[in-house]
């Protein structure tokens, strides 16, 4: 009689996920089927066991039981591979791998030596659905058994023909099994790695839209504080655009937050003007925003919302400049400069922006070695 075996019966959840985590591939569902298809091997077992040398009531037994064994493993990968969770996978496996067993040692009483070519379904359908390390033992306990028993059995020389068919489905379906969890843990690393990146995104954009807004607004309210006595009117109409300004800076943190926040060169470059000259700081802009080369004009737009909210806020300056060309940035002041102070947050964000896009900021002295300067080339 020949030896087959399932060389590669693969269910649905192959590998072994975090409980409480579904097959991400809706296919997946339909991978027992990979497995179903080697059931047509248990065509010698049943032959086996109908041709026994017994009465036919026993051989009738025989043959049920091995049908029996095909339902239930079957059975067994279809469940498997429609489980919710991991946890489950592993009791549907322990479960069905018993009454599995169970019945290879009931129709070993009427095929005898025969009913070890029912052992390359227990060891395939162990690899799939216990933990791993369980799953490799029982791996290698099932491929020692098929050369340990015929041994003591005195039937070594019978079935040497077996033997490599089972160390075959054993290695095969070991090595698959061990891929696979590699691939899970991969893939939770992967989306580990994307959560942080998220984080990371939605924070840098919310502090750069907080930074630059409440900027502004404190500037306005200080100047409103100083005009309310001298300039009602003035101080009224500062009041109103700190209102404005604060539903807009609302509005753009919603949208930060849901990931839809594009900066807009020409919005940009608007609101720094706005900036600049409520901070009593000359402001000299580009009038065609334009000329940046389509591709870099959001991360210019986010660099300068930065770059002039820093200008506002730590240089102490009276005038500041802002060049645009193709891929280039330069904003520079005339203030402080950067000697002694450390780099924040938000200029850390702004060169993981540029970086992200190919190009480099640096930062060093203004024109004449005065202030800060500024500069982004992508």
């Amino acid at each position: 009689m020949t030896a087959p075996g399932p060389a590669s019966a693969t269910p649905g959840t192959t590998a072994d996920p975090a409980p409480g985590v579904a097959p991400s591939d809706p296919w997946e569902r339909f991978g027992w089927l990979m497995g179903a298809i080697w059931i047509v091997f248990l065509v010698f077992p049943i032959g086996a066991a109908a041709t026994a040398d017994t009465d036919p009531v026993w051989r009738g037994v025989g043959v049920a039981v091995v049908v029996a064994f095909g339902v239930v493993y079957l059975w067994g990968l279809a469940r498997s591979s429609r489980a919710d969770d991991w946890a489950e996978v592993v009791w549907v496996g322990w479960t069905h791998l018993g009454t599995m067993v169970a019945l290879q040692l009931l129709a070993s009483l009427v095929i005898g030596m025969d009913a070890l070519y029912l052992l390359p379904f227990v060891i395939s359908f162990a690899s799939f659905t216990l933990p791993l390390r369980v799953a490799l033992s029982l791996n290698g306990a099932g491929v020692l058994s098929a050369v340990a028993i015929p041994w003591a059995a005195g039937q070594l020389s019978e079935m040497r023909h077996f033997i490599p068919i089972v160390a075959l489905v054993g290695i095969s379906t070991g090595l698959i099994r061990v891929i696979n969890q590699r691939q899970v843990e991969h893939r939770a690393v992967a989306e580990d790695l994307a959560l942080v990146a998220e984080r990371e995104r939605v924070a840098r954009d919310v502090h750069d839209v907080i930074g630059h807004s409440l900027t502004v607004v404190t500037v306005k309210a200080e100047l409103a504080e100083r005009l309310v006595d001298t300039d009602p009117a003035r101080a009224k109409a500062e009041l109103a655009e700190i209102r404005s300004l604060s539903r807009e800076a609302l509005a753009e943190i919603r949208a930060t937050v849901a990931g839809l926040r594009v900066a807009r060169l020409s919005d940009e470059l608007a609101s720094a003007e706005r900036a600049l000259s409520g901070a009593g700081i000359e402001a000299e802009l580009p009038d065609d925003p334009a000329v940046v080369d389509p591709r870099h004009r959001i991360v210019v737009a986010w660099v300068l919302r930065e770059a002039v909210t820093n200008v506002v806020r730590h240089s102490g300056a009276s005038r500041c400049v802002v060049e645009l060309g193709s891929n280039l940035l330069r904003v520079t002041d005339d203030g402080t400069g950067v000697a002694g102070r450390r780099e924040g947050n938000g200029l850390r964000g702004a060169r993981e922006r540029v970086a992200a896009a190919g190009g480099t900021l640096t930062v060093g002295e203004g024109p004449e070695g005065r202030g800060t300067a500024v500069e982004v080339r992508l």
